[in-house]
């Protein structure tokens, strides 16, 4: 991207939260001369969004920040549709009443992030199906569906990968390119927002916006997304081996957020500081270059910075404390993920993959004895020896919990009621 002189620009820029821009001098231009009002779009297809949503949340944040104002767009209307982009098969359909939950849990992640109210910059949040609901379709595809070339549609790679796989698209899912341009004109003439930005999945949508305003409207609309985000070992951000990071605190616990933070590879430190803290750059550079055990105290700032993002302050101190006496101390950290279990039970006896599946430690039973057959499974830190071994009351210590391990880095607390 060339030299940049507004102030957004160059802090997403020099972050590395820029993949592409329809026009950046001209985007440039606006955001130099005044309020900026962009917007992304968040569909409600879960209860909670998970780390894959960072980027597209601080951009926003960095808008904010930068004395621009951001308007998270919550999908009510276009989740009844599915995204088509970065998919390989057709969104399962929802209900209006999932999509009214997973909206509300959705809602409070961005309260930790933006700052909302009535200001000139502050964050507002809307809902599509304000206006895609009112819709005659009929009369849609008049005024607007002229506006739009099948052929160029087509060559879209959220449409051409999924027909050169031969996967199914439906024509559903095919609308959900035009229902997003008009979303960005929509806003456009209710909000006077200039910008949609998202993530580079999202390129083909979003140029779609920018076209459709300049043909209705003759508006200037402008487009940026950002890379898809992995890690240094190839997995897409967001997923891991247990299943998706979710931002609410009801979903993940703090102790465990704060635990994928500081369990980042070596070579994925640098990047995600600057990505996903406030730090400033001349200290992420500083961070990046130690070593060693050294390179794990720049983990848990990293850790610490994203915790307290999303989860608040304490949450993330309290996260930290519960590590240093876990890993530092060898205590049982009181913070640590805890499940209760009935006495009567564990008089019995429990099969301590069952145990190590009920506690979140493994995702299914097979797994958990995959871990045991390992070596990685341990009771009050003595290796489960065999699958067939069972946890018992007996094994209660004297702070009255049974911990498990698995491997090193996880740990959760069985407490008998």
């Amino acid at each position: 991207m060339a030299a940049v002189k507004s102030e957004f620009l160059n802090t997403v820029t020099e972050r590395g939260f820029v993949h592409q821009c329809t026009d950046t001098a001209a985007l440039d231009a606006a955001l130099s001369a005044g309020v900026v009002t962009a917007y992304i779009g968040f569909d409600c297809t879960a209860p909670s969004l998970h780390v894959g949503s960072l980027v597209p949340i601080m951009l926003l944040r960095h808008l904010q920040k930068t004395g621009h104002k951001p308007i998270v767009l919550m999908g009510g209307g276009t989740t009844k549709v599915g995204d088509p982009s970065g998919k390989d098969e057709s969104r399962q359909i929802l209900s209006e009443a999932d999509i009214a939950a997973n909206m509300a849990g959705i809602k409070s992640i961005f309260e930790g992030f933006l700052s909302f109210g009535d200001g000139p910059t502050d964050a507002v949040m809307l809902d599509n199906a304000q206006w895609l609901e009112a819709l005659g379709y009929i009369d849609f595809l008049r005024d607007y569906g002229r506006h739009f070339s099948v052929n160029r549609m087509l060559g879209f790679d959220s449409v051409k990968l999924r027909l050169e796989r031969e996967q199914p698209l439906s024509f559903l899912e095919f609308n959900y390119m035009v229902l997003q341009a008009y979303d960005f004109l929509e806003l456009a003439r209710r909000h006077g927002c200039i910008l949609q930005m998202g993530g580079s999945d999202q390129w083909g949508n979003i140029v779609n916006g920018v076209e459709l305003g300049r043909r209705a409207d003759d508006r200037a609309l402008y487009g940026l997304t950002s890379p898809l985000i992995t890690t240094a070992g190839g997995e897409k951000m967001g997923k891991t081996a247990r299943g998706a990071v979710w931002l609410n605190q009801d979903r993940l616990g703090s102790y465990d957020y704060w635990q994928f933070w500081r369990n980042t590879q070596d070579s994925d430190v640098g990047r995600f500081l600057r990505l996903f803290t406030e730090l400033p750059l001349h200290e992420i550079v500083k961070l990046e270059a130690l070593e060693g055990a050294e390179l794990n105290e720049a983990k848990k700032l990293l850790a610490n910075q994203a915790t307290a993002l999303a989860h608040g302050r304490g949450a993330a101190e309290a996260a930290a404390e519960t590590a240093r006496q876990t890993f530092e101390e060898g205590a049982l950290g009181k913070g640590l993920p805890t499940i209760e279990v009935a006495e009567a039970e564990l008089r019995a006896g429990i099969a301590a993959f069952e145990l190590f599946r009920r506690a979140g430690l493994a995702t299914s039973n097979s797994e958990a004895r995959r871990l045991i057959k390992g070596g990685g499974a341990r009771v009050n830190d003595q290796r489960v020896a065999s699958e067939k071994d069972l946890v018992t009351l007996d094994q209660k210590t004297g702070d009255g919990v049974i911990k498990l391990s698995a491997g090193r880095k996880r740990h959760a607390l069985v407490r008998p009621v």
